[in-house]
């Protein structure tokens, strides 16, 4: 029985295979007699769950060995408190504002630290990023963010941005949640990476922060010890009781994601190409459309989170109940854009996206 096609912006889909050995493996991890969501995260068999994440999650992004790799809780959400909490010292920081998830990153940051807007497309709808020239950094800012996807808003930076050629000597802070494992990462370009597993790594619960040494050991007198990333940094991820179940199934995604194949390509790179030849499926049926619209600037569209619109709204419900009929799932637009928005991360295949396309010509023609 085929799999309806999940869209949804997160949680998401995860793998099928990665569904299948999960539920293998329910009862009896690999003879242990234990199910992992009753294993202690400190015996042996967890351990070693979580040291092979790591290395998985490691060379599948390139890590560089001077980045340490943290399990955490809280989502992407907290860690617009906990990053200001550990970097900021109470000073300046910069943002980037591109979208939603941007701007609560700006509103949360400014609890603990001055935070001011660098730069914003609010004006214009966040339909572009402005040009880095543009942006106003701050000589003493102790760190620049961005979100370097933005899953409402579906605008992408395609390139991260070079602070250095900016005259900005502050470490670079992204939010990659919604595009993590999605693309490869320029490292040299990067301070601090934290991302929600939910969208492309797994199920909701398990939030990866990628920091680099030297911005350890800064952390507030205020911020929470299990938040304070030289503490979870030298306890390997173990300082409170992780959120085992998630890591368990990052990693048998990192897995997965190791296994993919593209032509010559594997791993990460095959996803890009794949993710790209989705993505360009996608947007060539919305732009030959007299139905169908993006409002996204053409040079940072989205790879992973596609919005679009019906120029007659009030076919908005038959188009769902359509699609849903269809098996094509979670297509509503988030409440505070409207319209329509398509998620088409790692897990969704090509054949998803070609039957999403179907179905939307095939709508389109009905009048």
């Amino acid at each position: 029985m085929q799999r309806p096609y999940n869209f949804s912006a997160g949680p998401a889909a995860i793998p099928e295979d990665v569904l299948q050995q999960a539920a293998s493996e329910m009862l009896d991890w690999r003879g242990s007699g234990m199910s992992v969501m009753e294993m202690s995260h400190r015996g042996k068999e967890f351990i070693s769950i979580c040291e092979k994440a790591e290395a998985d999650f490691r060379q599948l992004l390139a890590v560089p060995q001077n980045f340490h790799i943290l399990f955490m809780q809280g989502g992407g959400l907290a860690e617009n408190a906990i990053v200001p909490l550990n970097l900021s010292q109470g000073g300046a920081v910069d943002f980037v504002v591109t979208g939603s998830w941007s701007q609560k990153s700006t509103k949360e940051a400014a609890k603990f630290c001055n935070a001011a807007v660098a730069a914003t497309d609010e004006a214009q709808g966040f339909t572009h990023i402005p040009d880095p020239a543009s942006w106003k950094l701050r000589s003493d800012a102790r760190y620049v963010h961005i979100c370097s996807n933005e899953t409402i808003n579906g605008v992408e930076f395609q390139q991260l941005p070079d602070l250095g050629s900016l005259g900005c000597q502050a470490p670079l802070v992204i939010d990659f949640s919604s595009h993590v494992a999605s693309r490869t990462v320029d490292w040299s370009r990067v301070g601090l990476a934290f991302g929600g597993a939910q969208k492309n790594l797994g199920p909701a619960g398990l939030t990866l922060v990628v920091v680099r040494d030297d911005l350890l050991g800064h952390a507030m007198a205020m911020c929470p010890s299990a938040f304070n990333y030289r503490l979870v940094a030298d306890n390997q991820s173990m300082y409170n009781t992780p959120p085992t179940w998630g890591i368990y199934i990052a990693g048998l995604t990192f897995e997965w994601i190791l296994r993919q194949q593209e032509g010559s390509a594997s791993g990460v790179a095959a996803l890009e190409a794949r993710n790209t030849a989705k993505a360009e499926l996608l947007y060539q049926a919305i732009d030959g459309s007299q139905l169908y619209e993006n409002r996204v600037a053409r040079d940072c569209r989205s790879r992973m989170n596609v919005p679009f619109f019906l120029k007659d709204e009030s076919r908005n419900q038959a188009f769902l109940d359509g699609a849903k009929a269809r098996g094509l799932l979670q297509l509503k637009g988030h409440k505070s854009v409207g319209g329509m928005r398509a998620s088409i991360y790692n897990a969704m295949p090509l054949a998803g996206v070609q039957a999403l396309v179907d179905y939307m010509q095939s709508f389109e023609k009905q009048g």
